[in-house]
């Protein structure tokens, strides 16, 4: 059953973070390759299908009046938010992973078909760069990227994906290169890292 289709707040979504343990306080090496002293683990928001359920119901509403037919995600972060978003949504749903050489690619039997309307999912945007490897993905197929949508954009808005970006909760966190990390130059805590990538 699909949840009602409401607004929700910042306060909103971070309470719900909160709530779930998905919002982390350290020394973490994000997939992107930059440092943080936060990291937004959305994994925890899915382990509780209603949080899954109302968290993509509210950015269902926000995509109200996108043409999409089919939202497609980067593995492993994206599978989860993607499928709970196409069921809101009413498309089909599908990802990409990464093979031996690190590339992402369409497998299993999943395509993109000339001129599909696609939606690019993730569960948290920082740099952007995965979603752009899908997105690259579905353009090369011949599909029409309609934009791509995430729970959290790390950028506050100013990460370029050359498409429009939708999201539930835009805010800055910091992030810095690895030689120019504070938290590394303090000799604090270890260095964790979080994320599914290798």
């Amino acid at each position: 059953m699909h949840c009602e289709l409401k607004k929700m707040t910042n306060g909103e979504v971070l309470k719900i973070f909160e709530a779930s343990g998905g919002l982390l306080s350290g020394h973490f090496l994000l997939t992107s390759g930059r440092h943080s002293d936060r990291y937004m683990q959305c994994a925890k928001l899915f382990v509780d299908p209603e949080h899954a359920e109302q968290l993509c119901a509210a950015l269902a509403q926000k995509l109200k009046g996108v043409d999409i037919g089919m939202i497609a995600s980067p593995a492993i972060g994206g599978i989860v938010m993607g499928y709970a978003l196409a069921r809101q949504l009413g498309v089909k749903n599908i990802f990409a992973e990464r093979n031996a050489e690190g590339r992402m690619e369409f497998r299993r039997g999943f395509s993109v078909k000339p001129n599909e309307r696609v939606l690019v999912v993730e569960d948290v945007v920082t740099t952007g760069g995965s979603v752009r490897e899908v997105l690259d993905l579905v353009r090369a197929s011949g599909g029409a990227a309609t934009g791509a949508a995430c729970i959290v954009d790390r950028s506050a808005g100013r990460v370029d994906l050359g498409c429009p970006l939708y999201s539930l909760l835009s805010m800055e966190i910091p992030s810095w290169e690895a030689t120019a990390c504070p938290i590394c130059k303090a000799g604090g805590p270890p260095l964790v890292k979080p994320g599914s990538r290798k």
